[in-house]
């Protein structure tokens, strides 16, 4: 399974992307951050935007996609931005026919760390080892993007995708049952 992580924003999308294997054993394949001009209009950012997104998804063929939650910020202005880069994300996920998976940060830290109150600092100790990195990724938009892609792979939809490729198919099984 290739999971592709995004972290959504306007000036800074982060995207990250491992391959999980049947044992839900993680592997790093690469990691983006997105960029968008804070003085463009905002029509050409998203635009840029998902120009962007559209070549890291054909490049990578991602079978999963995860995506942080937007959820109420006391700055509305950065709120309305990952709102709208988060738009993108699942735009970009659709005409693929992908579904997009939604996580909060506390199930993201939960799930990469431990604990739902972990900092930014944690969290990107905790990617660079689970994913075995010479260096933490920079900037934390980037190693947000990887603990989302993470908490896919071990949470919800990414594990039952992987318990689904383990199992027997239907017509080993009815062999199975008939033979007792």
């Amino acid at each position: 399974m290739r999971i592709l992580g995004v972290d959504p924003g306007l000036t800074r999308c982060g995207v990250g992307v491992i391959d999980v294997d049947s044992r839900r054993q993680p592997r790093f394949v690469a990691v983006h951050v997105l960029r968008t001009p804070a003085e463009s209009a905002l029509a050409e950012r998203l635009v840029s935007l998902e120009e962007q997104m559209q070549k890291l998804f054909d490049l990578y063929q991602p079978t999963d996609v995860a995506l942080e939650r937007v959820f109420s910020q006391h700055n509305v202005r950065t709120a309305m931005g990952t709102a709208q880069a988060s738009a993108v994300a699942l735009m970009t996920a659709c005409k693929r026919g992908l579904e997009v998976h939604s996580y909060t940060p506390t199930e993201v830290k939960a799930a990469v760390t431990g604990t739902g109150r972990a900092d930014k600092a944690q969290i990107t100790t905790m990617v660079t080892r689970l994913l075995n990195l010479e260096s933490a990724p920079k900037p934390a938009d980037a190693a947000d993007a990887l603990a989302l892609a993470l908490c896919h792979a071990w949470k919800g939809a990414g594990k039952s995708r992987l318990a689904a490729h383990m199992a027997f198919p239907t017509s080993a099984q009815s062999v199975l049952a008939s033979s007792s």
